[in-house]
Protein backbone atom coordinates (compact mmCIF):
# COMPACT_ATOMS: atom_id res chain seq x y z
CA UNK A 1 0.00 0.00 0.00
CA UNK A 2 1.47 3.26 -0.61
CA UNK A 3 1.51 6.84 0.55
CA UNK A 4 -2.60 8.32 0.83
CA UNK A 5 -4.12 12.34 0.34
CA UNK A 6 -6.14 12.94 2.83
CA UNK A 7 -9.56 13.00 2.35
CA UNK A 8 -9.61 17.20 1.42
CA UNK A 9 -6.85 16.33 -0.90
CA UNK A 10 -7.88 13.19 -2.96
CA UNK A 11 -8.14 13.97 -6.58
CA UNK A 12 -5.74 16.66 -6.84
CA UNK A 13 -2.07 16.93 -5.67
CA UNK A 14 -0.72 19.68 -3.11
CA UNK A 15 1.53 21.69 -4.81
CA UNK A 16 0.38 24.99 -4.09
CA UNK A 17 -0.04 26.14 0.10
CA UNK A 18 -3.67 26.42 0.51
CA UNK A 19 -5.13 29.56 2.87
CA UNK A 20 -7.59 30.34 4.71
CA UNK A 21 -8.94 33.91 5.17
CA UNK A 22 -5.73 35.36 5.13
CA UNK A 23 -3.59 32.89 6.59
CA UNK A 24 -1.37 30.30 4.91
CA UNK A 25 -2.14 26.61 5.76
CA UNK A 26 0.75 24.14 6.75
CA UNK A 27 0.53 20.99 5.50
CA UNK A 28 1.40 18.19 7.43
CA UNK A 29 2.45 14.51 6.04
CA UNK A 30 2.03 11.93 9.14
CA UNK A 31 4.07 8.92 8.94
CA UNK A 32 2.79 6.18 11.26
CA UNK A 33 2.42 2.58 10.55
CA UNK A 34 -0.62 2.30 13.48
CA UNK A 35 -4.03 2.95 11.56
CA UNK A 36 -4.84 4.10 15.02
CA UNK A 37 -2.84 6.63 15.49
CA UNK A 38 -3.14 8.06 11.74
CA UNK A 39 -7.49 8.63 12.41
CA UNK A 40 -6.55 10.28 15.56
CA UNK A 41 -3.83 12.31 14.70
CA UNK A 42 -5.50 13.43 11.61
CA UNK A 43 -8.39 14.42 13.55
CA UNK A 44 -6.89 16.51 16.03
CA UNK A 45 -5.03 18.48 13.35
CA UNK A 46 -7.96 18.81 10.91
CA UNK A 47 -9.86 20.50 13.71
CA UNK A 48 -7.12 23.40 13.43
CA UNK A 49 -8.05 26.09 10.85
CA UNK A 50 -4.60 26.82 10.14
CA UNK A 51 -3.57 22.73 9.53
CA UNK A 52 -4.14 20.75 6.42
CA UNK A 53 -3.33 17.19 6.53
CA UNK A 54 -1.81 16.55 3.13
CA UNK A 55 -1.73 12.41 3.41
CA UNK A 56 -0.41 9.32 5.17
CA UNK A 57 2.14 7.00 4.85
CA UNK A 58 2.53 3.80 7.05
CA UNK A 59 6.55 3.36 6.70
CA UNK A 60 9.92 5.05 5.65
CA UNK A 61 9.58 4.44 1.82
CA UNK A 62 6.63 5.55 1.35
CA UNK A 63 7.23 8.79 3.17
CA UNK A 64 10.01 9.36 0.67
CA UNK A 65 7.52 8.87 -2.06
CA UNK A 66 4.91 11.01 -0.33
CA UNK A 67 7.06 14.37 0.30
CA UNK A 68 7.97 14.06 -3.30
CA UNK A 69 4.52 13.74 -4.33
CA UNK A 70 2.51 15.75 -1.48
CA UNK A 71 5.51 18.62 -0.99
CA UNK A 72 4.59 18.99 2.83
CA UNK A 73 5.48 21.42 5.13
CA UNK A 74 5.84 19.31 8.06
CA UNK A 75 6.63 15.83 8.22
CA UNK A 76 5.03 14.25 11.84
CA UNK A 77 7.44 10.74 11.51
CA UNK A 78 7.19 8.42 14.00
CA UNK A 79 10.03 7.15 15.46
CA UNK A 80 9.97 3.31 14.78
CA UNK A 81 8.87 2.49 11.43
CA UNK A 82 8.96 -1.19 9.82
CA UNK A 83 11.11 -0.87 7.20
CA UNK A 84 13.39 2.32 8.05
CA UNK A 85 15.54 3.97 10.88
CA UNK A 86 14.20 7.26 11.96
CA UNK A 87 17.77 8.90 11.09
CA UNK A 88 17.84 7.19 7.61
CA UNK A 89 14.45 8.38 7.40
CA UNK A 90 15.39 11.81 7.92
CA UNK A 91 18.04 12.31 5.66
CA UNK A 92 16.38 10.98 2.81
CA UNK A 93 13.43 13.27 3.48
CA UNK A 94 15.26 16.29 3.42
CA UNK A 95 17.46 15.26 0.26
CA UNK A 96 14.23 15.32 -1.44
CA UNK A 97 12.65 17.94 -0.29
CA UNK A 98 15.29 20.02 1.65
CA UNK A 99 12.73 22.69 3.24
CA UNK A 100 10.74 20.01 4.64
CA UNK A 101 10.49 20.09 8.11
CA UNK A 102 10.67 16.74 10.83
CA UNK A 103 8.61 16.27 13.79
CA UNK A 104 9.45 13.22 16.00
CA UNK A 105 6.56 11.88 17.49
CA UNK A 106 7.39 8.91 19.55
CA UNK A 107 6.27 6.84 22.59
CA UNK A 108 9.37 6.19 23.42
CA UNK A 109 10.94 9.18 25.39
CA UNK A 110 14.07 7.13 26.76
CA UNK A 111 15.03 5.88 23.60
CA UNK A 112 18.57 6.75 22.83
CA UNK A 113 17.28 6.57 18.87
CA UNK A 114 16.19 10.17 19.32
CA UNK A 115 19.71 12.09 19.31
CA UNK A 116 20.26 10.21 16.06
CA UNK A 117 17.34 11.29 14.86
CA UNK A 118 17.68 15.03 16.24
CA UNK A 119 21.08 14.56 14.40
CA UNK A 120 19.55 13.46 11.22
CA UNK A 121 18.05 17.15 10.97
CA UNK A 122 14.78 16.79 12.70
CA UNK A 123 13.65 19.67 13.97
CA UNK A 124 11.91 18.94 17.17
CA UNK A 125 10.39 15.64 19.36
CA UNK A 126 7.22 15.33 20.53
CA UNK A 127 5.49 12.50 22.74
CA UNK A 128 2.32 10.57 21.63
CA UNK A 129 0.87 11.21 24.70
CA UNK A 130 0.97 14.96 24.62
CA UNK A 131 -2.19 17.15 24.29
CA UNK A 132 -3.45 17.83 21.07
CA UNK A 133 -2.50 21.81 22.05
CA UNK A 134 1.13 20.95 22.55
CA UNK A 135 1.13 18.97 18.92
CA UNK A 136 -0.55 22.02 17.25
CA UNK A 137 1.78 24.74 19.19
CA UNK A 138 5.14 22.36 18.17
CA UNK A 139 3.88 22.38 14.35
CA UNK A 140 3.45 26.22 14.90
CA UNK A 141 6.76 26.81 16.15
CA UNK A 142 8.53 24.44 13.62
CA UNK A 143 7.06 26.19 10.97
CA UNK A 144 8.15 29.33 12.25
CA UNK A 145 11.79 27.79 12.12
CA UNK A 146 12.19 27.04 15.89
CA UNK A 147 13.56 23.81 16.89
CA UNK A 148 11.80 22.31 19.69
CA UNK A 149 13.22 19.52 22.69
CA UNK A 150 12.71 19.83 26.13
CA UNK A 151 16.19 20.41 27.48
CA UNK A 152 15.15 17.78 30.57
CA UNK A 153 14.58 15.11 27.75
CA UNK A 154 17.68 16.38 25.91
CA UNK A 155 19.50 15.28 28.96
CA UNK A 156 17.67 12.32 29.75
CA UNK A 157 18.40 11.20 26.23
CA UNK A 158 21.77 11.85 26.10
CA UNK A 159 22.33 9.57 29.64
CA UNK A 160 20.46 7.07 28.22
CA UNK A 161 22.75 7.07 25.27
CA UNK A 162 25.82 6.43 27.34
CA UNK A 163 24.48 4.42 29.59
CA UNK A 164 23.66 1.75 26.74
CA UNK A 165 26.79 2.26 24.95
CA UNK A 166 28.51 1.39 28.31
CA UNK A 167 26.73 -2.02 28.27
CA UNK A 168 28.22 -2.71 24.59
CA UNK A 169 31.05 -1.68 25.06
CA UNK A 170 30.96 0.78 22.69
CA UNK A 171 32.73 4.24 22.30
CA UNK A 172 31.51 7.17 21.59
CA UNK A 173 33.51 7.57 18.10
CA UNK A 174 31.92 4.41 16.94
CA UNK A 175 28.25 5.04 18.19
CA UNK A 176 29.35 8.11 15.62
CA UNK A 177 29.96 5.73 12.85
CA UNK A 178 27.02 3.70 13.33
CA UNK A 179 24.60 6.69 13.01
CA UNK A 180 26.32 7.53 10.04
CA UNK A 181 25.86 4.30 8.67
CA UNK A 182 22.02 4.32 9.74
CA UNK A 183 21.92 7.38 7.87
CA UNK A 184 23.15 5.34 4.67
CA UNK A 185 26.57 6.74 4.43
CA UNK A 186 29.50 4.79 2.56
CA UNK A 187 32.59 4.72 4.17
CA UNK A 188 34.31 7.55 2.09
CA UNK A 189 31.36 9.84 3.23
CA UNK A 190 31.91 8.62 6.69
CA UNK A 191 35.77 9.41 6.41
CA UNK A 192 35.10 12.93 5.04
CA UNK A 193 32.51 13.90 7.57
CA UNK A 194 34.66 13.02 10.59
CA UNK A 195 37.95 14.00 9.46
CA UNK A 196 39.22 10.56 9.06
CA UNK A 197 41.11 8.14 6.59
CA UNK A 198 39.21 5.28 4.84
CA UNK A 199 41.30 3.22 6.68
CA UNK A 200 40.49 3.93 10.01
CA UNK A 201 36.77 4.35 9.33
CA UNK A 202 36.92 0.86 8.14
CA UNK A 203 39.02 -0.39 11.03
CA UNK A 204 35.83 1.27 13.58
CA UNK A 205 32.65 -0.61 11.38
CA UNK A 206 34.89 -3.94 11.80
CA UNK A 207 35.28 -3.16 15.53
CA UNK A 208 31.80 -1.77 16.32
CA UNK A 209 30.18 -4.85 14.03
CA UNK A 210 32.28 -7.25 15.94
CA UNK A 211 30.58 -5.48 19.44
CA UNK A 212 27.74 -6.41 18.33
CA UNK A 213 28.15 -9.74 17.57
CA UNK A 214 26.96 -8.81 13.92
CA UNK A 215 28.35 -9.77 10.66
CA UNK A 216 27.33 -6.91 8.30
CA UNK A 217 26.22 -3.51 8.35
CA UNK A 218 22.58 -4.46 8.70
CA UNK A 219 22.44 -7.00 11.33
CA UNK A 220 24.75 -4.23 13.33
CA UNK A 221 21.97 -1.67 12.43
CA UNK A 222 18.85 -4.05 13.39
CA UNK A 223 20.84 -4.98 16.97
CA UNK A 224 21.77 -1.55 17.70
CA UNK A 225 18.06 -0.53 16.92
CA UNK A 226 17.21 -3.38 19.22
CA UNK A 227 19.12 -2.28 21.91
CA UNK A 228 18.05 1.20 21.25
CA UNK A 229 21.23 3.12 20.47
CA UNK A 230 19.13 3.31 17.06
Amino acid sequence: MGPRMSREESGQQHSDRETTGDQEKVSVLVVDDHPIVLDGVTVALSNTPWIAVAGFARSGREAVTAVELLRPDIVLLDLRLPDMLAPEVVRELRAHRPGVKVVIFTAYPEHAALNAALDAGAHAVILKDTERSDLVDTIRRVNAGERVISTSLEQDVNILLAKRLKERGLTRREYDILRRMAMGETNPEIAEALGLTRNTVKTYVQRTLEKLGARNRIEALTRANECGIL
